[in-house]
């Protein structure tokens, strides 16, 4: 892949749960992270700041509701925000839910693993994924159906 073609423009970068004209919500595929969210802006810009004030406001309001339906639906210990784009540099913002035995907690998911993954804690948070894709759904734009793309 060059350096000049960006992955999150060509292609989805997760499950598409939420499609609506400026951005995209997605759960990403992190077997130990279930409800592991981005919203990802559609047009391939670097930063919060290269977006007009409203623009601003619907990806800030996009990010605060996804993290609240994270937050009631997976009942996480904690919620982590953040938008990097080093590896990828398309604005893009992560909504993880931490849980006190989650394999890096209290560290970064991407430090070193604290611990080994709970196959029951696990399990019981994927169970919750469903719930989760209609919370996300509800949040307006067009809810993706599986099988519909």
């Amino acid at each position: 892949m060059s350096a000049s073609v960006c992955e999150l423009c060509e292609q989805d970068g997760g499950e598409v749960v939420l499609r609506c004209e400026k951005y995209r919500v997605i759960l990403v595929d992190d077997a130990h992270y279930p409800g592991f969210c981005r919203v990802v802006w559609n047009a391939h810009v670097k930063e919060v700041t290269d977006l007009s004030r409203l623009d601003r406001a619907l990806l800030m309001n996009a990010v605060w509701q996804v993290e609240q339906a994270v937050r009631e639906t997976m009942q996480p210990d904690k919620i982590n925000l953040a938008s990097l784009g080093n590896m990828v540099a398309h604005l893009h913002w992560h909504v993880i839910p931490r849980y006190r035995d989650d394999v890096h907690f209290p560290n970064p998911v991407w430090a070193a693993q604290q611990r080994l993954a709970s196959a029951s804690s696990l399990a019981a948070r994927v169970a919750m994924l469903p719930a989760l894709r209609l919370a996300i759904a509800r949040l307006g734009g067009e809810p993706i159906v599986a099988g519909s793309e």
